[in-house]
């Protein structure tokens, strides 16, 4: 089986990816928790916070954390949604594998096992089952506390939307925490024009249509209660969702894949 890998030579195994908008209450014990938790399993890796025009003390508390760290990496955009945040974040990986993740730190980092044991083990194993994993609250063994049934239902039919018309057979597109290989990430960030919430989906759209392998694991979660989607979100990246499926694009999107042994 081959490994999908875009590699530097000096750089680490995990590039961590963090859109973060008007984060100073959360963005700090991020920080923290990726300095203790990701060094305690052994990966070598980057933090890339990538700035969505914040108007707090964002900036200044990551800005900071990267004059002592240089593991931590500030990227500053102007506000434009997750999606342009993201793309600006894969623009600036320098990963083998590159996860995108919450600032509010939804996910516990001991969920982090499952994405590896997805894409074959960990730093040392060179043979991946998947290009690209997905966490999910959705699939088998997902648990999830502190989230309100009008979201949770809501969230299931936007979900089913998005299997209906974009990406069959996915149980959760919308999980903040996706890990794709640096091929992945090299091959589809140039044609991801979502900036938006749905940006997501279109990531998984083009992913199917390049034939990268997706697996989808489950997770725990904790709902953030002052969550930033909002309805008026949530109708927008609904009919996103309806740019993708429509919007033409190439039959295949063509992507290297590299073989270590």
């Amino acid at each position: 089986m081959s490994v999908p890998l875009r590699t530097v030579p000096s750089g680490p195994f995990l590039s961590i990816v963090v859109p973060a908008y008007n984060e100073q209450e959360v963005i700090g014990r991020f920080i923290e928790s990726v300095r203790t938790d990701i060094a305690r399993g052994g990966l070598t890796w980057e933090a890339i916070i990538v700035d969505d025009g914040s108007a707090d003390g964002t900036v200044a508390i990551v800005r900071e954390a990267a004059r002592t760290d240089e593991r931590i990496r500030l990227v500053e955009a102007p506000h434009r949604g997750k999606g342009a945040a993201v793309r600006q974040g894969f623009l600036a990986a320098r990963g083998e594998w590159v996860l995108m993740a919450d600032a509010d730190l939804s996910m516990p980092w001991d969920n982090l096992p499952r994405f590896l044991d997805a894409i074959g083990r960990g730093p040392d194993d060179a043979r991946a089952a998947a290009d690209i994993v997905i966490g999910s609250r959705e699939a088998p063994g997902a648990q999830r506390t502190g989230e309100t049934w009008s979201r949770r239902l809501s969230g299931r039919i936007f979900n089913a939307l998005v299997r209906l018309f974009a990406v069959p057979g996915i149980r959760d597109s919308q999980c903040g925490y996706k890990m794709l290989s640096a091929d992945a990430v090299a091959a589809l960030t140039p044609r991801l024009t979502v900036d938006g919430f749905a940006f997501d989906v279109e990531l998984l759209y083009l992913a199917r249509l390049a034939g990268f392998r997706i697996r989808e694991v489950g997770i725990a979660c904790h709902c953030r209660q002052d969550s930033r989607v909002r309805v008026r979100a949530g109708i927008a990246s609904a009919v996103d969702v309806l740019r993708v499926r429509l919007k033409p694009r190439a039959a295949t999107i063509p992507h290297t894949i590299k073989e270590t042994r």
